[in-house]
């Protein structure tokens, strides 16, 4: 094999290597975890939160922490068990120290002083992502002196605690007539109602280009469009498509406007990354490729085949698909505004600049080995397809059969 085309091979390897690298799991679940904070209340009147805490670990973490063995025992067994209303239940009869463990690591204060926390009602259950979550709502008593803006902070679920691993806070809040939204972790742990747009929106860019990076999911799809376009406006043309399709139906399910469960949408995720992989093999196996096939085609600069308008057709409909997963990841049932709008049009754009710098990354190596050697190519994309199509059966069966 020639010199030039054993350096694209290593470069190629080495770039899809490192994407795979910083991706995280396929399922959030056990390695981070997202806790969702609703800030409502003010005009002087008490400030009330509802928490959004992911459940297993909730147990685990606060049974720890408070040296709780029996909230250990009833929520290990409530969640074993599978009912909504036993996991409430198992939580309810510890309450103390589950309360006391959140309202140590989540406060809110202001200039004149801490907070005081209370539990309001009993805690309920709800499913994020798929995954069992507890709701604990909170009001907040704050001194009558105080004179500025309160500041929101959560240090819940550290990485010191061993459990998991960069867990992330989504707030959204209406208090005293303004609305907004955050994105809190440990590098950045507190929030001022009272903070600059820039601020805001600088958080959610970063948040959506995490999330792209972070979901190797995500990462294998766009790997299978790369790997099945031949020349730029193939890849320029999918990924056009598949941002549009996303980026509706992301708006829309972030919004509440659209909710479907995520055991559909997981599923279907998966099974996407195995289609539009399986694709690039199927096309291999009939036709081969030839040197001719690098050429500009007949028609114009971004004209297409009949099996080339069908493949964009599969990808804006499984775009919409993951425009739904996107959404997932905010959990955001805060009442519409313009400033949530904002703040989610502004996570898609994170979104889309990780995207493109996986593509101007990516496609020009996989251009530049398939003209130097076609051969090397074919087997390149290949190989790169059929682990993705593999991994994405696999995790369809799992997602279906709910392991």
């Amino acid at each position: 094999m020639p010199h030039h085309v054993r350096r694209c091979l290593f470069l190629l390897a080495a770039a899809v290597s490192v994407l795979l690298g910083l991706a995280g799991p396929a399922s959030a679940h056990g390695f981070t975890s997202t806790v969702y904070a609703h800030v409502t209340g003010g005009d002087d009147g008490p400030l009330r939160t509802e928490l959004k805490l992911e459940y297993d670990l909730l147990v685990v973490s606060a049974a720890d922490a408070e040296d709780d063995d029996a909230l250990f025992r009833a929520g290990t067994e409530a969640f074993e068990a599978g009912d909504a209303d036993d996991r409430a239940a198992a939580l309810d009869s510890r309450r103390a120290s589950v309360v006391d463990y959140v309202t140590d690591r989540f406060t809110i204060g202001t200039t004149g002083g801490a907070c005081t926390p209370a539990q309001a009602g009993d805690f309920r259950m709800g499913r994020e992502e798929g995954v069992p979550y507890a709701l604990l709502t909170l009001d907040w008593a704050c001194p009558e002196h105080d004179t500025g803006d309160h500041e929101v902070r959560s240090g819940l679920f550290p990485d010191g605690e061993g459990y998991v691993t960069g867990t992330k806070t989504i707030a959204t809040y209406e208090v005293d007539g303004h609305s907004g939204s955050a994105a809190l972790d440990a590098a950045r742990p507190s929030f001022s109602l009272g903070q600059p747009w820039t601020e805001r929106f600088r958080e959610f860019f970063l948040l959506g280009a995490e999330h792209l990076l972070s979901g190797i999911d995500h990462i294998l799809f766009l790997l299978a469009l790369i790997a099945g376009s031949r020349r730029p406006r193939e890849i320029v043309l999918a990924a056009t498509a598949f941002t549009l399709a996303h980026s509706v139906t992301f708006l829309l399910a972030a919004l509440g406007l659209v909710d479907v469960p995520a055991g559909i949408v997981e599923p279907v995720i998966a099974l996407s990354i195995a289609v539009v992989a399986g694709w690039h093999l199927w096309r291999v196996r009939r036709r081969g490729v030839h040197v001719s096939d690098l050429a500009a085609p007949r028609g114009g600069r971004f004209a297409l085949d009949r099996a080339g308008w069908a493949r964009l057709g599969v990808v804006f409909c499984f775009g919409l698909v993951h425009g739904l997963g996107f959404a997932g990841a905010l959990g955001i049932d805060a009442a519409w505004s313009w400033t949530l709008l904002w703040s989610l049009l502004v996570f898609n754009v994170g979104i889309e600049a990780v995207q493109l710098a996986v593509i101007a990354v990516v496609f020009p190596l996989l251009l530049l080995l398939r003209r130097r050697s076609p051969r090397a190519g074919l087997w390149a994309t290949g190989a790169l397809s059929a682990g993705v199509a593999v991994m994405g059966l696999v995790w369809f069966v799992q997602r279906t059969l709910g392991l």
